[in-house]
């Protein structure tokens, strides 16, 4: 296809094409933790090694979202998803076949390379093919299919892999991802990456880009202090079975996909308001974990709570990073995506190191105060005085290239 904007319905194809890649990324990032024993008992590793998947993912892509983000800045965004839809069925597939563990680590890291990308461009690449009223909408139905990886894509790829052998999920990951690349290839118009509406922040604000990074890195960082030991909370805490744990987990999965749907239709009207009460309601859940998690009934309503502002920080997040990036979007959307790995990272080491010295309700109360600090520097924001630089830019931007360095100088 040429330059220009698609037809009505090659335009919803292509977002559900990019729903459906999002949903397989976010699936293949967490569906080891379903099939934990599975693969080990397969490949014959230890459970820890198995556990490496994940995290050696999540760093692979804090690491490399913005230097990939810097040196495709110029190639056409069909060109790109293709190659990391392609990427993404190359690597499901080489997981499928894999018969030691280093080859699925390998295959792994290919996958966490394309999506670290994949998250950058994705959003200004759906975004555009839409009016610009509608953004919010647009990337709240983004994060909801990559909310259900989590509600729905792991506990059926666990179930496969249990009824059948570990690597079928894996190949089963590969055919969505063929669907996704088929239809983005054909439908997608080849257009250069700079063109459109989402090329550039709506409204470039070098200051609001760093205090939107700085709510990122404190609220992830607080958020999996605590949740990445949600299962021993329950447990020791309140007092829940392992089999009842399961299903609070299922809760905490359907109260995410609430809050982004929910949230998605507020972007649009209330972008900045959303940031912040998405973060405060995460500062609720976690603080209110840590004080009444004894009480089970009030634990599940704090624990919901919780899980129902995972999603929504994540997407106000993006949603602010396209509208305040200082040049590009994608550049600034791999940045942001770089530093959410990076917090979930982070939050889990910190949980550990808290966990010998206070205990499991410790960490929630140490992620809750990170929480809270993302809070105040959200809230500090409104006692500094109005950025006249960026109000001039939101008037007069032009979405000139030259302006790409700046979130390097910023």
């Amino acid at each position: 296809m040429g330059v220009g904007q698609p037809a009505g319905w090659h335009r919803l194809a292509v977002l559900v094409a990019l729903m459906l890649a999002a949903f397989t990324f976010n699936t293949a990032e967490n569906l080891p933790i379903g099939l934990l024993e599975l693969i080990s008992d397969g490949l014959r590793v230890s459970l820890s090694a198995v556990g490496y998947l994940v995290t050696g993912y999540g760093l692979t892509v804090a690491v490399v979202s913005l230097p990939l983000a810097h040196a495709t800045r110029a190639m056409p965004r069909r060109h790109v998803l293709t190659v990391l839809l392609a990427a993404l069925v190359v690597s499901s597939l080489v997981s499928a076949l894999a018969t030691s563990y280093w080859m699925l680590l390998a295959a792994r890291l290919l996958t966490a390379l394309a999506q670290a990308l994949f998250w950058a461009v994705m959003g200004p690449v759906a975004v555009g093919l839409f009016p610009p009223e509608v953004r919010g909408r647009v990337v709240g139905a983004l994060s909801v299919a990559g909310s259900l990886a989590l509600v729905l894509g792991v506990p059926a790829g666990t179930w496969l892999g249990q009824q059948s052998d570990w690597p079928v999920p894996l190949a089963v990951l590969a055919v969505l991802g063929l669907v996704s690349l088929v239809t983005i290839a054909v439908l997608l118009p080849t257009s250069r990456p700079e063109e459109g509406h989402a090329a550039y922040g709506s409204a470039p604000d070098v200051r609001r880009f760093r205090i939107v990074l700085a709510t990122t890195t404190l609220s992830v960082t607080g958020a999996f202090a605590g949740y990445t030991y949600i299962v021993k909370f329950l447990g020791e805490v309140s007092g829940f079975s392992p089999g009842t744990v399961s299903a609070l987990l299922a809760v905490s999965g359907v109260a995410g996909v609430a809050g982004v749907s929910v949230t998605g239709v507020f972007l649009d009207r209330y972008p900045q308001r959303a940031l912040t009460i998405a973060v405060a309601v995460q500062a609720g859940g976690m603080l209110g974990l840590y004080a009444t998690g004894a009480s089970p009934v009030v634990a599940v309503a704090f624990l919901a709570l919780l899980g129902g502002s995972l999603g929504p920080v994540f997407m106000a997040t993006q949603n602010e990073m396209l509208r305040c990036a200082p040049s590009r979007t994608e550049m600034a959307l791999a940045a942001n995506s770089g530093a959410y790995n990076a917090g979930i990272a982070a939050g889990a080491a910190l949980g550990g190191l808290i966990l010998p010295l206070t205990g499991v309700r410790g960490t929630f109360l140490v992620g809750g105060l990170l929480t809270l600090g993302a809070c105040a520097v959200l809230l500090g924001e409104r006692l500094l005085p109005p950025s006249a630089k960026a109000a001039a830019a939101a008037q007069n931007h032009q979405g000139t290239p030259a302006q790409e360095d700046l979130i390097e100088r910023g």
